[in-house]
């Protein structure tokens, strides 16, 4: 969905801003951590005492002696043991299953094999829709989840459906609901349909799980068993609702006997083309011939280090089958941060990024570089090509999990052409960059507390006089260390970190950082710090501590502290937003999860948060309710209203003063009919006003529904409507001394935005499959109501057109303000002229592709991206007819032949086909 961003953020990242640890805090941590370590000393297989203790058996079976068709008729199943002994958690938590279900678990040297027969009351209402891989929630299926390590807290899982789709996703931490869907590994399924049910097999080699070298394999093992007709969840040992946690509480596998870790290499090289084709190229363009054609040849490589370890690296990787990111108009100074979708940089990323502030953003490693280019036309590079790249991840015998990731991205040039001069050339504008990343975690004590630590780095190979000395870091480094401690088997966690940051640059470049929006050094009523034109270097420090209590029958409880200094700077490898805050939150939970007349479960919960700067200014305060039930026939009602306080702050101004903000009440209310039903659809209504009578509203919904069984739709609506009383617009030099001889100018701004979020997928088969994106978008803004900041820290402006000054409309749109207050230089009044500045944007971005894995683990991709936009100088509401505007020859009320409007259609094709080697 596109982001529009106009008012400054309220809330950026809680989690990293905490206030300073007291050190009697630290000396309770020291010991806490010690009695856990302590603790470690007598851990067994009593860890689980008051919880089911069940255990499975898999039996060793003859090479080749399991046809995988789903059938169960090998001989081979005969002398595995069944597990039939399973339990409703959903709907009535603790009763015997509607269907009956059967699972037999075998193994030969190279594999784990699961067999599932589910006898069901009425085989005719199993749903089996056909959908892409990990797309598996409203059709039936089974899901086996293995703790390989038995840490108790991390697991991998395998799915599949009646119909034979695959899902698989990795627990990266004791939680039933925290799974990380980028884990695709390579293993097989299949199942049969008879008059009684279903039937179930799965391979899953074991070289695509990491476990320790023993001769006899003792790991965790817990079993689902979804039925969406009848809203039915299964397990055999079911997390009671009350309580958190997942691998803690699986039962044991045992039986496997002499196999070892695989010191597995799998290769996955590629070779891939591509064509862009833009409309309405200008044909003096001497790098846009039509066509824009490319080829890239890459691949990948995993390994296995040790029994526990595992080793990737990529060469020129290809990302070009991977969603285009949304449209967005951002007007605030800050960036906006889009969600990782490259496959390489996906699998792991939790092992990286850690539990501590956010060091580690993958999409900083080959970003679109920054370098000035200017010419008539240039061919300016989208990205920074990543010449290579590897991670090591894994987990040690000693419970140690360790992450590393280093990359290296090319020079990067952009060609450039002089129309007048009829001269080519290019000019540098990314530097060779090499980055870095470090984590490692302990896990100890019976009820797997962590501590962890991460450092990064990012070196940059840039000469002192180079321009782009101006625009980047020639060093950063960053890091901290984290702790999880639990206490009563998991009921209670005091965490947090405590970080760092360095970096180094020209003192242009460390002028920037002090000035930019993160920190604004140059505010002139700071007191905490100041700018500093001479620095060559900024650092930072961040810390936070937490405490909570995350299980319970009816009660559960949080709160938090932290801080981030006026100097931290992480946006190298890493993200920040703002910094210069400091942090108190505090959540209580009421919540019933025993069904009663009207509901099956339901929640209350109050949030109260507070943030300051370094200078003691609460930058805002808030107080927020939620409540929501889960209805009898599995409906959700969710119901928010909160209350922004008022508050100073240091960001309105863009480097000014401190400016005073209003209150802020909003109300949303939001239904949803079943996850599992065939046709979903879900409602959402956010109302919010300020004291100022500036209104924000969003209607927003899903509709999703499968035409047929190998076909899904879903179209996801959203209006949004923002009126921003104080949104600003410019500064200028020519102001009264009330505020330092500089004008604020801020402005009413009126902004609508439509945008829907369109995919339809057709599954011809679980492996060949076909899906469609399609993100239509609309947004206009209206400038209206110019004023400016009368003195620090007011709340209330000064309206051009009252108090001593004139506002005029011209004909062109702009306003030409007169100042009688302030004296011109060379006399008389101040006069000046704000340029017109309404906008209506227009935008398509579709992504189609054709995926086929046509043999396990290696896949054809062909894909078709198209983009379309459109703006105009219009300030007009946009409507649901909006969105079809890039269609046709119109924006609002001008017409594509218009000179006041920019248009513009952009075609992508791209055919990828890798091929998966094991040896």
């Amino acid at each position: 969905m596109a982001r529009i961003t106009t008012r400054l953020p309220r809330k950026l990242h809680a989690t990293s801003q905490m206030r300073p640890i007291p050190s009697t805090l630290v000396v309770a941590l020291v010991l806490l951590a010690s009695s856990e370590l302590h603790a470690q000393a007598t851990v067994d297989s009593a860890v689980n005492t008051g919880r089911p203790q069940k255990r499975a058996t898999a039996v060793r079976i003859p090479p080749g002696a399991i046809r995988l068709d789903g059938r169960l008729d090998d001989a081979a199943w005969t002398s595995a043991p069944v597990l039939r002994d399973f339990v409703q958690k959903d709907p009535i938590e603790g009763a015997a299953p509607t269907d009956q279900l059967e699972i037999k678990i075998a193994y030969d040297d190279r594999a784990l094999y699961v067999a599932t027969r589910v006898r069901a009351k009425d085989p005719l209402t199993i749903q089996a829709p056909i959908s892409r891989r990990d797309n598996i929630h409203q059709a039936e299926h089974i899901w086996i989840s293995l703790d390989t390590y038995r840490d108790r807290r991390t697991a991998y899982s395998f799915a599949v459906t009646a119909s034979g789709v695959r899902g698989d996703w990795y627990h990266p931490r004791d939680n039933e609901f925290d799974i990380d869907l980028s884990f695709d590994p390579v293993w097989q399924a299949a199942t049969a349909r008879d008059s009684a049910g279903w039937t179930a097999e799965m391979r899953i080699p074991f070289s695509q799980l990491r476990f320790n070298a023993a001769e006899e394999q003792e790991w965790g093992v817990n079993f689902d068993y979804w039925s969406p007709s009848k809203n039915e969840d299964v397990f055999w040992v079911a997390v009671p609702k009350k309580e958190t946690g997942w691998s803690s509480w699986m039962g044991t596998l045992t039986g496997i006997r002499g196999i070892e870790p695989t010191h597995r290499v799998e290769l996955l090289p590629y070779v891939a083309s591509n064509a862009t084709v833009n409309d309405n190229r200008d044909r003096f363009n001497p790098f846009d011939n039509g066509r824009n054609v490319k080829t890239r040849v890459g691949g990948d490589l995993k390994m296995g280090v040790g029994p526990n370890l595992t080793l990737e690296a990529t060469v020129n990787p290809d990302f070009g089958q991977v969603e285009a990111d949304p449209a967005e108009v951002n007007l605030s100074a800050f960036e906006t941060f889009f969600s990782e979708k490259r496959p390489f940089f996906l699998e792991g990323d939790q092992i990286l990024r850690g539990n501590g502030g956010n060091y580690y953003y993958s999409r900083r490693v080959g970003a679109r570089p920054r370098g000035p280019a200017p010419a008539d036309f240039v061919d300016y590079p989208r990205a920074s090509t990543i010449m290579s790249a590897a991670k090591l991840t894994g987990q040690l015998a000693g419970r140690t999990s360790i992450g590393m990731l280093a990359a290296v991205t090319g020079r990067e040039r952009a060609r450039l052409f002089d129309a007048t001069a009829l001269r080519l050339s290019d000019t540098l504008v990314a530097p060779v960059t090499g980055y870095g990343v470090a984590r490692v975690s302990q896990q100890f004590g019976e009820n797997q507390s962590t501590v962890g630590a991460i450092l990064t780095g990012v070196k940059r190979d840039i000469a002192t006089s180079s321009p782009l000395a101006n625009v980047y870091n020639t060093e950063a480094v960053t890091g901290g260390g984290d702790w999880n401690l639990r206490f009563k088997g998991g009921r209670y966690s005091l965490g947090g970190f405590a970080g760092f940051s360095q970096v180094s640059g020209s003192t242009t470049q460390i002028a920037n950082l002090q000035r930019s929006s993160a920190r604004y050094f140059q505010r002139p009523d700071a007191r905490s710090y100041s700018y500093d034109p001479t620095r060559t270097s900024l650092s930072g420090v961040t810390g936070s501590l937490f405490f909570s209590k995350e299980t319970g029958k009816h009660w559960l409880y949080s709160s938090q502290v932290g801080f981030e200094s006026p100097g931290l700077e992480l946006n190298d490898l890493g993200r920040i937003s703002t910094a210069d805050t400091k942090n108190a939150g505090a959540q209580l939970t009421y919540r019933e999860t025993t069904p009663g007349r009207a509901y099956r479960s339901y929640f209350l919960s109050l949030d109260q948060e507070n943030e300051w700067n370094f200078d003691g200014e609460r930058q805002f305060g808030t107080i927020r309710g939620d409540a929501g039930m889960t209805l009898r026939n599995f409906w959700d009602l969710n119901l928010t209203a909160w209350h922004d306080f008022r508050g100073q702050d240091e960001r309105l101004t863009r480097g000014g003063p401190l400016m005073g903000t209003p209150y802020f009440n909003v109300g949303i209310i939001s239904l949803s009919n079943a996850a599992s039903s065939k046709t979903r659809w879900q409602g959402r209504v956010y109302y919010g006003k300020n004291d100022f009578g500036a209104v924000t509203n969003r209607l927003s919904g899903l509709l999703s529904f499968k035409p047929g069984p190998q076909w899904n739709l879903s179209i996801a609506p959203n209006f949004l409507r923002v009126q921003t009383a104080r949104q600003y617009f410019s500064t200028r030099t020519d102001g009264r001394p009330e505020t330092l001889g500089r004008r604020y100018i801020f402005a009413y701004l009126d902004q609508s935005t439509f945008i829907s979020t369109l995919r339809l997928n057709y599954a011809l088969k679980p492996d060949l499959t076909l899906e469609m994106y399609g993100e239509p978008f609309a947004s206009s803004g209206r400038w209206d109501r110019f004023s400016e900041l009368p003195r620090p820290r007011a709340l209330h402006i000064r309206l051009y057109g009252t108090d001593g000054t004139t506002a005029a409309k011209n004909p062109d749109g702009s306003v030409t303000v007169m100042d009688n207050q302030v004296t011109a230089p060379g006399g008389g009044p101040t006069q000046f002229t704000l340029p017109f500045s309404d906008f209506n944007v227009r935008s398509w971005r579709s992504n189609m592709v054709l995926r086929w894995e046509y043999r396990p683990g290696a896949t054809l991709y062909v894909v078709w991206q198209q983009n379309r936009s459109a703006d105009a100088p219009n300030g007009e509401l946009v409507s649901f007819g909006g969105l079809v505007d890039p269609f046709r020859n119109r924006v609002g009320r001008f017409g594509f032949d218009d000179p006041r409007v920019s248009h513009q259609m952009t075609n992508f094709f791209a055919i990828k086909v890798n091929y998966w080697l094991a040896m």
